[in-house]
Formats: C-alpha cells, structure tokens, sequence
C-alpha cells in the first residue's frame, strides 16, 4: 500500500526492480484516495490496465476471476 512517506519509493524505485525481475502484474493501493491502480508489465515498461475506486466489487487482473471487495481495503474502515 502507498504511504505519503513512500509514494515516490514505491513508484520510482521498485516498480523499475519489479519490472527487471520479471514481476507480471503490479498493484498500487493508496487507502487515503481510495484507489487501486492495476499495472501489467510489457517490454517497454508498466501499463496501468485499470484504476478502480468506491465501494463495489472489482476483478482486477491477475485475479479478475475472484471480485474484490475495496470497500474492505480502505483505511480508515469505510464500513
């Protein structure tokens, strides 16, 4: 999950390693704005597929077959 105090980490150092170590799929949780951006890895580099937010079941690759209840991710609890 992002933190204000590891945006920058997360996105200009370890999705650059991600991606050099062949990770496939890359998710990019921020509970305060309560979005989940979904990245898949091409050669060239990340490519967000998908930036999903609210309250309502989502299928965010690679698991698109199970939906995922974002409400439960947000923090502080939404419910």
């Amino acid at each position: 999950m992002l933190s204000p105090s590891t945006v920058t980490v997360d996105r200009e150092r370890k999705l650059p390693i991600y991606h050099r170590e062949g990770v496939v799929h890359a998710w990019l949780i921020d509970p305060l704005v309560r979005t989940l951006e979904v990245y898949r890895r091409e050669p060239s580099g990340w490519v967000l597929t998908a930036t999903h937010g609210g309250e309502q079941p989502v299928r965010a690759e690679p698991f698109d077959a199970v939906p995922l209840e974002l409400g439960l991710l947000w923090w502080p609890a939404s419910r």
